[in-house]
């Protein structure tokens, strides 16, 4: 039947994987044919899917028809009424339903890819259908090395994975068993559409996505990069190969063939890494490894290194970090070429090619960040994160504390906080009252070793433990080294708060996290860690003691589900720095901005929270240590103890001089 008779006359189609991201476009180019009617598989729990697939199509029922089954059983499953309704009125059987994912199990694409079109043969066979088209994919070559040609098949190597091995075997059931005038189209990495972008699951390139996201947020798009080169990928939109399927398929005189929907010019895989790199404004990677060179590894070295216990979990944890697939690395050296000449000739005059990638990528990129990134799927909300969870904050009764408590107990957390303040911790209670919000008060000095192990047994015996712990009740002094050479205690009621206090508290709550094998400890340290902050020397000393207990924890605690978070906190306006008049003209957060970056570390659970001030501090004092403390000693002079701290009565705040105001607005946040 020649293309013009089956537009005039309404041809009858079969379509297995109708429903599927290839099929159900497939299915709507069919429709747009004068008078076609489509039958189609659909598995008997998926029936209330049918009316918005059929809005996607414009039809109803009565040229869309429903036939429920089964892939895997025999006949496609289809019930004796069905088989009758079909039997000698199909002209085209297109079987489309198949398993398309290297990361699926060798188990799973066996039933589907091979029992599947066994199934599909068999019945188009006895339906007496007139033409049978299978969607392979250029998979069924195997890792050839070389130009493979669309009149090739028992010419495929290097079957070994089971996604290669069992296309290959769905092939070969359709050219040995199918009685049925045939056609196979081998398509190859189908992406989204290059029209819209859309995607339906991440597969092929997409899989890089997720890194070179990664790479975006990390670093400017201007600044180069080491990336991997490897073999040619042929990438090829779904719309291409919807539309040269249905054109190839209505061609007389083309029975027995094999058609290769592929790209004529695919791309090597740095160059198609740059092209998404730029769709996505991340940084190129204008150096590239090629990935050959692991191929000199002998395998027998290379399966000692995965034995080796660290090298297996750091190379598991990134490769599920960035979502890729456990053997993604073996297809790199992709070293198979597509020669698809014949199928070129008949697309000719047609309008149909494949696009260029970089005229669409950015589309696939836009979908692929607006409706198919993992990260999308998790909550990553403050509610989603504590809902009905244990928040236990200490110095909870002001400033960061208080603020933080506000916000978890509007997320639905069981707020429990701490402070010495009877008094303050009844009027903080009763404002949450007022709001409609339930928290939970103790009043405890947590320097206090009995009192704080009075704390820990109580808060286990009337909740069972506590899911996030923030450790924010603190005590700062500002005074000058040589203004405390008879100050010891200065240096030991400062540490025992900061860091003996805090410390005691997580030790006697960390056992019950561990075994519910669930829990946050979060510390509020301070940006003078990271600066090296003068005048706080007691101060910075007991948060850096607990930030490295913190370090060394998480490591021990990293297969237990226990997470530990440092949020080195710029200057923030709360009660503890009123002493010093100083700060009134000084750049601060308000306790609410404080609380954000705590609610940040509750929902991502980072190992630090600091600010780019906070980080560049680190990395001067790490790579140019001269220059920093040359800085530090210049606001150390800058910017005089109080007098009180000099062992003067304080007076009005003195007003800030041009250099103190250029120094604080320069260096926002850290203390002086």
């Amino acid at each position: 039947m020649t293309r013009k008779k089956a537009e005039e006359i309404g041809a009858s189609y079969l379509v297995t994987g109708a429903t599927g991201f290839i099929g159900r476009r497939l299915v709507r180019r069919i429709l747009e044919r004068s008078g076609s009617t489509v039958y189609f598989l659909a598995r008997a729990h998926s029936l209330d899917r049918l009316p918005a697939l059929r809005e996607y199509w414009g039809v109803d029922e009565r040229r869309t028809v429903a036939l429920v089954g089964d892939l895997t059983a025999p006949r496609l499953g289809l019930a004796e009424a069905d088989l009758r309704r079909v039997k000698g009125r199909i002209d085209h059987f297109f079987h489309l339903a198949a398993v398309y994912d290297l990361a699926a199990g060798a188990e799973e694409q066996v039933a589907a890819n091979i029992e599947g079109t066994r199934h599909a043969v068999d019945l188009a066979v006895a339906i007496g259908a007139r033409h049978f088209h299978h969607m392979s994919s250029i998979a069924a070559a195997g890792l050839f090395e070389g130009i493979f040609r669309e009149d090739m098949f028992e010419e495929a190597e290097n079957l070994d994975h089971p996604y290669f091995a069992t296309k290959h075997e769905s092939e070969a059931i359709v050219r040995r068993q199918c009685t049925v005038p045939w056609r196979i189209f081998r398509p190859g990495v189908v992406v989204g559409d290059s029209r819209s972008g859309e995607m339906d699951k991440i597969d092929g390139p997409y899989y890089f996505f997720k890194l070179i996201q990664k790479m975006r947020q990390l670093l400017p798009p201007w600044m180069p990069t080491i990336g991997l080169e490897g073999g040619r990928i042929n990438i090829v939109p779904v719309d291409f190969v919807v539309a040269a399927t249905d054109h190839i398929a209505h061609l007389d005189g083309h029975d027995g063939e094999c058609f290769h929907l592929t790209d004529p010019h695919p791309m090597r895989v740095g160059d198609l890494l740059n092209v998404l790199a730029r769709a996505a404004h991340a940084p190129e990677m204008a150096m590239r490894v090629n990935a050959a060179l692991f191929g000199f590894i002998p395998p027998v070295v290379r399966k000692s290194l995965m034995a080796l216990t660290p090298v297996r979990r750091i190379r598991n944890a990134v490769m599920l970090e960035l979502g890729l697939p456990e053997d993604l690395m073996d297809f790199i050296n992709y070293p198979t070429r597509f020669d698809c000449r014949e199928t070129q000739k008949l697309l000719q005059g047609t309008g149909i090619e494949v696009p260029r990638l970089d005229s669409y990528a950015w589309k696939l990129w836009d979908y692929w960040e607006r409706h198919l990134d993992p990260d999308l799927f998790i909550d990553r909300s403050l509610r989603g994160q504590v809902e009905g969870r244990v928040v236990l904050i200490t110095g909870g009764s002001s400033g960061i504390g208080r603020a933080t408590a506000l916000k978890v107990a509007e997320a639905g957390a069981r707020t429990l906080i701490v402070a010495r303040d009877p008094e303050k911790l009844e009027e903080t209670r009763g404002e949450f009252a007022a709001h409609g919000l339930e928290l939970t008060t103790y009043s405890a000095d947590i320097a206090n070793y009995e009192q704080c192990d009075a704390l820990v047994a109580k808060i286990l015996e009337e909740h069972g433990g506590v899911d996030v712990l923030v450790n924010n009740a603190g005590r700062s002094i500002r005074r000058a080294v040589e203004n405390s050479y008879d100050r010891f205690h200065d240096f030991e009621r400062t540490m025992q708060l900061n860091y003996f206090g805090a410390l005691r508290l997580t030790l006697g709550l960390l056992p019950t996290m561990a075994a519910q094998r669930r829990g946050h400890v979060i510390n509020i340290s301070s940006i003078g860690v990271l600066t090296n902050a003068p005048r706080f020397s007691a101060y910075v000393a007991s948060k850096a003691a607990m930030d490295a207990f913190s370090r060394c924890a998480a490591s021990e605690f990293a297969d237990r589900g226990v997470d530990f978070t440092t949020v080195n906190m710029p200057l923030v306006r709360t009660p503890m720095i009123a002493p010093t008049r100083m700060y009134e003209h000084v750049p601060t957060l308000s306790p609410e901005e404080a609380a954000d970056l705590v609610v940040q570390a509750v929902v991502h659970r980072p190992e630090r929270i600091a600010t780019r001030l906070g980080i560049f501090g680190q990395m001067l004092h790490a790579v140019a240590p001269k220059v920093a403390q040359i800085i530090m000693n210049t606001t150390f002079r800058m910017f005089p103890d109080s007098a009180a701290a000099a062992g003067k009565t304080e007076g009005a705040a003195p007003k800030p001089t041009a250099d103190q105001i250029a120094f604080q607005q320069m260096l926002r946040g850290i203390h002086f």
